[in-house]
């Protein structure tokens, strides 16, 4: 247990470098994020997002700087990847991962936090909070009408909501999402959003995204990366009118 830190965020990083092969993926990065927070994080290929996410989830170590979880409580640093998620920090990566050949309902009942070693196999019954959990999931990612659907069969959307429903299932405080709507159709995107804001009623979320439109409609703090540090805060009309922000990244 390492001396807590005096702070009032869910997640404080604080001048953060990560380096490899000489390269610096990130840059005394610092920034922090309230309890309850939905907070947007956009820039540039290359300027440090998913570095930024591997630090906080404990499949990179930095070379220097502090990353503190729940109020300075633990030294994200020192945990290792199990360790954090346990903790409560919940990592969505952008390319949807279910599994194919289980129903959705399923793959839901493989995610909810429980005893990992019934993961293994479907032939345990679930008891009735675990059913209560899954309908509610159900319904927070509008997936009820489908949940006896394989999930192989689901449109790339519902996969992305399914996935972040899994991650749902696991209770965590924080969770990352990364480009939850690249490849979506306007409709879709549009539900994501909402759904995000949904979930963030109760949890607090990092959004790693590209998509400005999408962006704009969560309505959210934004923070725009750049060679690994913070480039611009503030809100997406803030940011977007940002003399720096223009010039390298939203482009003349």
């Amino acid at each position: 247990m390492v001396e807590a830190k005096t702070t009032s965020s869910l997640l404080y990083l604080d001048g953060i470098t990560v380096s490899f092969d000489g390269f610096r993926a990130l840059n005394e990065l610092s920034f922090i994020i309230e309890p309850g927070e939905m907070r947007a994080i956009i820039g540039p290929n290359g300027a440090g997002k998913t570095t930024m996410m591997d630090v906080v989830t404990g499949k990179t170590r930095p070379d220097s700087g502090d990353v503190y979880f729940q109020q300075g409580r633990h030294d994200l640093s020192m945990l290792d990847e199990t360790q954090i998620a346990e903790l409560g920090v919940g990592r969505k990566f952008q390319k949807p991962t279910v599994f194919e050949m289980h129903t959705v309902e399923d793959n839901l009942l493989l995610a909810l936090k429980n005893d990992r070693r019934v993961r293994s196999t479907l032939l345990w019954s679930s008891t009735a909070p675990q059913e209560q959990r899954i309908d509610e999931i159900l319904e927070t990612v509008r997936m009820t009408a489908l949940r006896k659907r394989v999930a192989g069969s689901l449109s790339h959307g519902q996969k992305q909501w399914l996935e972040i429903g899994m991650l749902l299932a696991q209770e965590p405080q924080l969770l990352l999402v990364d480009e939850p709507v690249a490849g979506m159709t306007d409709a879709e995107t549009h539900q994501t959003a909402e759904l995000l804001k949904e979930i963030n009623k109760t949890k607090t979320v990092v959004v790693v995204e590209h998509d400005m439109t999408f962006v704009r409609e969560l309505g959210v703090k934004v923070t725009c990366l750049h060679e690994g540090s913070v480039l611009a805060e503030g809100t997406i009309d803030q940011v977007s009118s940002n003399d720096r922000v223009v010039e390298v990244y939203l482009g003349r």
